[in-house]
């Protein structure tokens, strides 16, 4: 059984809270910045243990009926292509996904800002006309020179003042975004900046979860985020504004912390005072309340470094991101904990199958602790047979009994090859379940493999190859954390 080591309920209970209580501070209209994701905040479950991904969903739909929702989106990212990492999919793509799924549990979007705008891109400019052929309506913020340092200019009309004003009629105005770097804190103190010339009173405040303010700075979950956000160079501190108001010492990250002035003056203009003494005190954070098990979740923390590692080796190798210094970073963060990309407990098996057949090799670790294998075959990739070999496993089959009879898997072999252009007669994963799903007819077996599926979500993979796209997708579709070897099999450049 996986270890738990987070109090989900006492965290929604809390947090649900402290949201209410600071809604009630404002008489007005209050922005509430959303940190990190509002669905599948996978990061969240894999280091807190027990951390249910649609915690903060669950939350909103106790406001629904006075809430919107801003979905905020950098035009960097647009030209870039960015990904999310989780899904691989990219930050555009990942903008009508929040919409849709939004939409989808009844909460009202009402529009989508694209920030940092400098000049014509592209890309935003796709993303723009798709959403207003929809009737979704897009506003624009733009690249401000100084930003966060430069107070002065921020706050005038040549800064925030240029920015579109996006209109709004709830009182309770929710901004997230597909992913780190958006400029949802910007996007909020933008649109006090334009409240305040309105006359209207508004206020802000910042739902996040990391890091964690009252865990230790070095705390090995608070270094997860550091590994997670390399790409962005975010890192962890002692936030100097809380120390110097109340002599406690809390954690906070970079961009809030050179953020915070601009927030004050912002203030000032509204209301003539500062609500807030530091970056801190804005944020509405009860995780580090809620850690059951301090000892589960360091140990998760260190494990997702590690699959960070990885993932950023993979993605230097297959160009979908290299940012100069990332992988560098990460590093630095294994050093302070002291780990080895072998403290990944499905790293050796793996990677000593490989050298004992000469072919690609996966290993999966169950939450038993039982690692599977799976060799490259005449008939299914590694990743396919390590997943197979799982489910026989988990369903109590004996592992000489075959899920896919040779009736069913020659004529999807001869369908690749001869029908479908392809070269490799080797089923990928989603082949090779839709061929055991074939065979449940008629074979019980296969029928208590299929059933043994949902086991997999959160277990461990890792290949000693780059899997293709193809694979990679069903692979998070099963919600696996897979890792791999940043190499291919083979000499080809185009791969799917």
């Amino acid at each position: 059984m996986r270890k738990i080591g987070f109090d989900n309920d006492k965290y929604i209970k809390m947090q649900s809270e402290q949201i209410k209580k600071r809604i009630g501070e404002f008489g007005g209209k209050l922005y509430l910045e959303f940190g990190g994701k509002l669905f599948d905040d996978t990061h969240a479950s894999r280091v807190l243990p027990g951390f249910q991904p649609d915690s903060k969903l669950r939350m909103l739909l106790e406001l629904k009926d006075q809430a919107e929702i801003v979905i905020a989106v950098s035009a960097e990212a647009l030209e870039t292509s960015k990904r999310r990492g989780d899904s691989g999919i990219t930050y555009d793509m990942e903008v009508l996904r929040l919409i849709d799924m939004f939409r989808s549990v009844g909460l009202y979007v009402g529009s989508v800002v694209i920030t940092r705008n400098s000049g014509y891109m592209k890309a935003a400019e796709n993303l723009a006309d798709l959403l207003k052929r929809h009737e979704i309506p897009v506003y624009r913020h733009y690249f401000i020179n100084g930003y966060p340092t430069n107070v002065q200019l921020i706050v005038s009309e040549e800064g925030f003042g240029k920015n579109d004003y996006i209109e709004t009629t709830r009182p309770l105005v929710i901004v997230t975004a597909p992913g780190p770097g958006s400029g949802k804190l910007a996007t909020c103190l933008s649109q006090l900046y334009h409240e305040n010339k309105r006359g209207i009173q508004a206020g802000y405040a910042k739902f996040e979860t990391f890091p964690v303010w009252n865990l230790p700075l070095k705390h090995p979950v608070n270094l997860a985020y550091e590994a997670a956000t390399a790409d962005l160079k975010d890192v962890n501190m002692i936030d100097p504004f809380h120390l110097e108001a109340y002599q406690k010492i809390a954690v906070n990250y970079n961009r809030d912390v050179e953020s915070f002035p601009v927030l004050s003056a912002i203030f000032k203009k509204i209301s003539g005072t500062v609500p807030y003494q530091s970056p801190t005190d804005m944020g509405v954070n009860m995780v580090g309340y809620c850690i059951s098990d301090d000892d589960v979740c360091k140990e998760a923390s260190k494990q997702e470094v590690i699959r960070r590692y990885y993932r950023t080796l993979m993605e230097q190798v297959d160009g979908s991101r290299n940012k100069a210094g990332e992988l560098e970073i990460i590093e630095n963060i294994m050093d302070q904990l002291d780990l080895q990309p072998e403290d990944r407990s499905v790293v050796n098996p793996a990677v000593e199958l490989e050298k004992a057949t000469g072919h690609p090799a996966a290993a999966i670790e169950l939450h038993d602790g039982t690692i599977i294998t799976g060799k490259t075959k005449e008939v299914f990739g590694c990743a396919s047979a390590a997943i197979v070999n799982a489910l026989k496993y988990l369903a109590g089959i004996d592992d000489r009994h075959e899920l896919i009879p040779y009736h069913l898997m020659q004529p999807v072999q001869h369908l690749k090859t001869t029908y479908l252009g392809g070269r490799n007669p080797r089923l990928h994963i989603d082949e090779a379940l839709i061929a055991i799903a074939m065979n449940a007819a008629e074979d019980e077996n296969a029928a208590k493999a299929l059933k043994a599926l949902p086991e997999l979500a959160g277990c461990e993979m890792h290949l000693t190859v780059i899997p293709t796209v193809i694979e990679m997708s069903t692979i998070r579709k099963l919600k696996i954390n897979f890792t791999c070897e940043p190499k291919y099999s083979g000499s080809k450049l185009f791969r799917l």
